[in-house]
């Protein structure tokens, strides 16, 4: 089974998330990890992310963190995602080195190219559809995505809003991951590890 989804962290962390990872990665479904907690301080996700490593590692699966250039390097995670207001993506290139660096392209060519010029890994593209993560979010076009595939060969994650009854569009059209949270954090109806496998390529 090819791993196809990249996971994003819930908005909190509670006690059993851990163990709720774990499960999740059982699935052998999930690519990318990436830790996204915009209202903790960096000492909080530090000591957060070094409990998750063991765990991405056992399940072969690559530790992003989000934003923080500082905390990929101090946790040894696998690369870092930024934002178009995140700082310099020039010189984050230079800072990561070999690790992976993935870039926010909301809907715009003009950033898919840039994030190419500087050998981004990977291009994120969205909000595809209303994200409650992200709620005032760029809305994405489907024929961007189309034009993207066929401008680059590098991934592309497709954002916002994906959920198990609209995903395999996007797949279609040209996304090689698509990112989930609310669907598997927030889910009034099925716990994480059920909610994860709704989603098959």
């Amino acid at each position: 089974m090819r791993k196809f989804i990249y996971l994003i962290s819930p908005n909190k962390v509670h006690s059993s998330f851990y163990e709720d990872l774990d499960k999740i990665f059982q699935s052998k479904k999930v690519k990318f990890f990436q830790i996204r907690l915009k209202k903790k301080d960096q000492k909080s996700i530090i000591r957060i992310a070094k409990k998750v490593r063991p765990i991405t590692l056992r399940h072969k699966v690559k530790l992003i963190i989000n934003d923080s250039l500082k905390i990929t390097k101090i946790t040894k995670a696998d690369g870092c995602h930024l934002g178009q207001s995140d700082g310099d993506i020039f010189y984050a290139r230079k800072r990561l080195k070999k690790k992976i660096l993935g870039i926010t392209c909301h809907n715009s060519k003009f950033l898919i190219k840039e994030a190419i010029k500087i050998k981004a890994d990977y291009l994120a593209l969205g909000s595809f559809y209303k994200s409650k993560l992200k709620p005032k979010a760029i809305k994405a076009d489907l024929r961007n995505l189309i034009w993207a595939r066929k401008f680059t060969t590098k991934p592309i994650i497709a954002i916002g809003g994906i959920t198990h009854k609209n995903y395999k569009k996007l797949i279609k059209y040209g996304a090689n991951y698509i990112a989930l949270s609310s669907f598997i954090w927030n889910n009034k109806k099925l716990k994480p590890w059920d909610a994860i496998r709704k989603f098959n390529q």
